[in-house]
């Protein structure tokens, strides 16, 4: 499983060996359906909320006599019935998260990654750094290689003037190795790793 290095500039300046461990899965979308749905529920703040019943300030006196109103039967003037009142079974403050194995998650990443190369929309540079954070001038780049819907993934530190000329461009997402995840690789066309973001992926998983 070979695939060249490129330069910024489009340029071949070398090739690589890809792990078979990462890369040659054959890739299983429900492990990779569970890693989302779990990034996606953990992200959820999960700060929604309404009054209850007990929670709205009123009198507690009964609104009127139980009999010979010729209306129906009412004891609160708090309850979801009326306008003012508590919401009956509304949301309340919770976590969506739920648990996924460590070793759940770490399969699902290589799957992720493997699906991507299957896909043929892995590629590998050199290095992804700017002289200065100009965003026309990436934006230039990034086009005349064929990629303008893309994850960038670097090594432990990302480039400030990549990143920064990254910044405004709404289809490029740029994360340090740490921060690598399958929702991320599955929502951009194209995955770019750099040589060291790709040296610390294998060292991760070995």
């Amino acid at each position: 499983m070979k695939l060249d290095i490129n330069s910024m500039d489009g340029g071949v300046v070398g090739s690589v060996e890809l792990s078979a461990d990462i890369f040659g899965l054959e890739p299983r979308t429900d492990l990779i359906q569970r890693m989302v749905l779990w990034q996606l529920a953990k992200r959820q703040a999960g700060t929604h909320k309404v009054k209850g019943r007990a929670e709205i300030w009123r009198t507690g006196k009964k609104m009127y006599k139980q009999k010979g109103t010729g209306g129906a039967r009412h004891g609160s003037a708090r309850v979801p019935q009326f306008r003012g009142g508590g919401r009956a079974m509304g949301p309340v403050v919770r976590s969506h998260a739920h648990d996924l194995p460590k070793k759940v998650r770490a399969l699902a990443l290589r799957h992720a990654l493997s699906a991507k190369f299957r896909d043929g929309a892995v590629r590998v540079f050199e290095n992804a750094a700017l002289a200065a954070p100009k965003t026309k001038d990436l934006s230039e780049r990034l086009g005349k290689l064929g990629i303008p819907n893309v994850l960038v993934i670097d090594g432990a530190e990302v480039d400030t003037n990549f990143a920064l000329a990254a910044r405004n461009l709404p289809h490029i997402d740029v994360l340090p190795i740490q921060g690598i995840n399958v929702y991320d690789i599955l929502r951009r066309d194209t995955l770019v790793l750099t040589k060291a973001g790709l040296e610390a992926l294998e060292a991760r998983f070995k």
